[in-house]
């Protein structure tokens, strides 16, 4: 019984002749069960056997006799003896893969060549050739795809040529004529501060003169109030205003006890007991912003008045018996109502109508016009200054654009410039929800489709692709905020195609974002290698 068990492994030791799919043949190799070609050096039929990991040598005979004695599982890759063994399938015309050695003999067809069902009586059918011819048909296809993508790729990388040096000509030629703007600009500049200067002096001169006459026009005023309020004061006419005559004007009392006492009143006039008109002018100074003429009189007032009080304008003969609104009898009190200026809470704070001094006109306020020798310069000073705010503006229109141009050009667009067609496009992708917009090299948004606001989720950040070819991915960091978490950021994997569209979108961490992105620069140069030859392994 021992002797048939090992015949039989050793029989299940050996390759069977594997026909090529397609053209040609194969040749008989002699192999274990379950090993590649890679690994066939290992398992020689008259050595002993060296497990895999190195751990012990074990008889030949005992290589796939349905029992492990490898802890790597390397003595049984045909069989599902160990637990961590795999078993090649060598699937000829289609592609060679492994499998778990579980799967080995399970009733269950996991090669397409049925090699991993030889002793469970499953019925398997061969399916390598199908499978095999579909998948040459897609590799068929996406050899086309590459093919006209990359001949897209080379007039992508022609144009972006052309365009960097369109835009390097371009910076050149406005940096040349920032020079020529920046002198004109201080000419300019120049010619303004020139014209803006006797501007500056004719307009002082013209304040001046209008000033001096403000203080003539006030002066011959004050001086007409002076000489009536000396009439006023000089009650017995005998052309001199005593302390006597000063006394009966309460307003004019300094230390607010109700009364204008002789010494007040000597001290107002200086020192003296009377002045006629000439030493009144110094009187006036002291008392002008004091006294109130007789013609604006007001009603008696108790003898320990304020001066404030005294001062407050009466405007009803009736506001001592009715002190207070409430007070009025009511149809006095609509009436005054209905008269009433002010809204009711502003009552308080509207303005006297008694002893306010005369409003003067508003024409008297305004300053004349300018004569026609002051606005000439007020106009050419004009003039000039547009002149040089507009070349001040374009000069800044210049920077802007250089600023622009220099940008542009500082940006990696690949190693030969093939991604500078993507710069200042936009993509959009519409799912059920939202809407997608890739900007390539300045952001990446959402927005929902039925409304709302815009939601940024990252802007440029940088090439992030393997080290053998960064250009196969883009970095968009420093979006917007996710709710107590972090910023947004969206990684694009860009993948060869005739088109230039972002084909998905994805959230596969929060807050994290995935964009696949289709465009002609990111293909590569065909292979060589024809895709229609099945890869096959014996």
């Amino acid at each position: 019984m021992m002797m048939k068990m090992k015949m039989k492994s050793i029989t299940q030791m050996l390759v069977m002749m594997i026909l090529v799919v397609g053209f040609g043949s194969a040749v008989e190799v002699l192999r274990p069960r379950g090993v590649p070609l890679s690994k066939r050096q290992f398992y020689e039929e008259d050595k002993p056997f060296t497990c895999l990991d190195g751990s012990r040598t074990i008889p030949f005979d005992r290589v796939n006799d349905d029992y492990c004695d490898c802890k790597d599982g390397s003595d049984e890759p045909g069989t599902a003896a160990c637990p961590n063994g795999s078993f090649h399938c060598t699937n000829s015309g289609y592609r060679p893969t492994f499998i778990p050695s579980s799967r080995i003999n399970d009733g269950i067809c996991d090669c397409c060549d049925t090699t991993d069902e030889y002793n469970s009586g499953a019925k398997c059918e061969n399916t390598c050739r199908d499978l095999g011819r579909k998948e040459q048909e897609v590799l068929q296809k996406m050899a086309e795809i590459t093919k006209e993508g990359f001949l897209l790729k080379q007039q992508l990388i022609q144009e972006g040529k052309n365009g960097q040096q369109e835009k390097q000509n371009k910076l050149n030629e406005l940096q040349n004529s920032k020079k020529e703007l920046e002198e004109k600009v201080e000419a300019l500049r120049t010619v303004k501060e020139t014209a803006e200067q006797p501007e500056k002096e004719a307009k002082e001169r013209h304040l001046k003169a209008w000033e001096e006459q403000k203080a003539a026009v006030q002066a011959e005023k004050d001086k007409n109030k002076m000489a009536e309020a000396f009439l006023e004061l000089d009650d017995d006419a005998d052309g001199l205003v005593s302390v006597v005559e000063l006394q009966s004007h309460m307003e004019l009392d300094s230390d607010a006890d109700g009364s204008v006492s002789e010494a007040e009143a000597q001290a107002l006039l200086g020192g003296v007991d009377r002045v006629d008109t000439a030493a009144f002018e110094s009187v006036w100074s002291n008392i002008k912003d004091k006294y109130v003429s007789e013609s604006q009189p007001v009603d008696a007032a108790p003898a320990d008045a304020t001066p404030e009080e005294i001062k407050e304008p009466v405007t009803d003969n009736d506001s001592d018996q009715y002190p207070n609104d409430e007070d009025l009898p009511e149809e006095e009190e609509d009436e005054e109502d209905e008269d009433d200026d002010y809204p009711e809470e502003d009552v308080d704070k509207a303005p006297p109508t008694a002893r306010t001094p005369e409003k003067k006109d508003e024409n008297e306020e305004a300053m004349p016009p300018y004569d026609d020798a002051t606005q000439a310069l007020i106009d050419g000073a004009q003039k000039a200054r547009e002149n040089f705010e507009e070349s001040e503006r374009a000069l800044r229109d210049m920077d802007d654009q250089i600023r622009n141009i220099e940008k542009e050009i500082s940006f990696d667009f690949g190693p030969e410039g093939e991604f500078s067609y993507l710069y200042s496009q936009c993509y959009e992708l519409t799912t059920s929800e939202y809407i997608y917009r890739l900007c390539p090299f300045n952001r990446v948004s959402q927005k929902p489709k039925y409304g709302g606001s815009e939601t940024n989720l990252g802007t440029w950040g940088t090439w992030a692709g393997p080290e053998s070819n960064k250009y196969l991915v883009m970095k968009y960091e420093h979006g917007t905020g996710c709710w107590q978490g972090p910023n947004r950021s969206t990684t694009v994997k860009l993948t060869c195609g005739k088109e230039t569209v972002v084909t998905s979108t994805s959230e596969p961490s929060r807050c994290e974002y995935l964009m696949e992105f289709i465009t002609p620069a990111v293909c590569q140069e065909p292979s060589s290698t024809d895709p229609q030859r099945n890869h096959d392994e014996f």
